[in-house]
């Protein structure tokens, strides 16, 4: 195990998988702040890097102890978990268009790792098992806003994995009594996120000093949901009475918007004019697009309180303060596609 620091013992340990990605790290300091003791999970690598947790300050890191593992491999899985009352799990594979590119990977991790965790945790006596799910999963919405009893649509080898690794925890709850939540984030955005994903594109783009701004379909809706709430969302059905295990519960704003209004928010916010040229690579393929999202998160602000507090302005503001700050713009190949 690699440890950052001393953690303080006295506070109760909890665990988080792909604690190096865009939302865990956020999750990871929300936690710690919460007053927790985080023993996280980074995908080993030869270079010693835990992610975006080498960006956390110490104030932070000397509650995290960080363990370089995989999710695909159960016995550090079951290490990372030992002792930790919760168990927050996060690691995927979520970049869509790579999973038309090597979809069995995403079947390894996404699926294979979520069993590991639920075994894990049912060899171990866990406290809770926080699921990860997304909104992709609904596919595009046929009913909205989208509750959770919208129809699973598996419209992209991605969201079929996460139908999967979902379905699993729902069978470990109803077939072994396993105290697990499931929590569908809808689009979450905000510093540190991939460029993979359609606001840190166009972001990073305007950012870059570019006018012409390269994306794909404009058409889609999508509903916004900034980071730190997401994070919240995590932590609130964490600690929320049993009410909540063995539900799904969706995390979103409840406001829809396009893409193409979107970027036009985006140039508002951030005081540019920009113009928009479609391109060819970056369109998903036609039955695989999912047109529209829009949350209902009235369950999960009835069990646990939770609401959205950040509202799309506040959060596209603080996004563009991030990246444009030339240390963190450096990260991104603002004039590379990234799938």
């Amino acid at each position: 195990m690699n440890q950052t620091a001393s953690p303080n013992l006295q506070r109760p340990l909890v665990a988080v998988t792909g604690a190096d990605g865009f939302i865990g790290s956020h999750l990871t300091e929300e936690l710690v702040r919460a007053g927790y003791r985080v023993r996280a999970m980074a995908i080993y690598n030869s270079q010693g890097s835990y992610g975006w947790l080498d960006t956390v300050g110490p104030e932070v890191m000397q509650h995290v102890e960080v363990q370089l593992g995989d999710v695909r491999d159960a016995g550090s899985v079951k290490t990372l978990m030992r002792d930790a009352q919760t168990v927050y799990h996060l690691a995927a594979l979520i970049a869509i268009p790579y999973s038309y590119v090597a979809p069995r990977s995403y079947v390894d991790t996404n699926v294979s790792g979520t069993l590991n965790v639920l075994e894990a945790a049912r060899e171990l006596g866990t406290g809770r098992v926080i699921h990860t799910s997304t909104s992709e999963v609904y596919g595009t919405a046929r009913t909205v806003p989208i509750h959770e009893s919208h129809p699973l649509q598996g419209q992209s080898p991605y969201s079929a994995t996460k139908i999967g690794a979902d379905k699993l925890a729902e069978s470990y709850f109803l077939s072994f009594a396993l105290p697990v939540v499931t929590l569908r984030p809808f689009n979450t955005y905000g510093p540190r996120q991939s460029a993979r994903a359609v606001i840190p594109t166009i972001i990073s783009q305007v950012a870059a000093g570019r006018t012409e701004i390269k994306l794909g379909d404009l058409r889609p809706t999508r509903d916004f949901n900034y980071v730190a709430d997401t994070a919240r969302a995590f932590r609130a059905v964490g600690e929320a009475g049993p009410e909540v295990l063995g539900r799904t519960l969706n995390a979103g704003s409840g406001r829809e918007i396009t893409v193409g209004d979107t970027v036009k928010l985006i140039a508002q916010v951030m005081g540019k004019q920009v113009e928009v040229r479609q391109e060819d690579e970056r369109l998903r393929p036609e039955g695989s697009e999912v047109m529209r999202l829009l949350a209902d998160h009235s369950e999960l602000q009835k069990l646990t309180g939770w609401q959205p507090q950040v509202t799309l302005e506040e959060g596209l503001g603080h996004t563009a303060t991030w990246f444009t700050d030339p240390a963190n713009l450096a990260r991104y190949r603002v004039d590379q596609y990234t799938i």
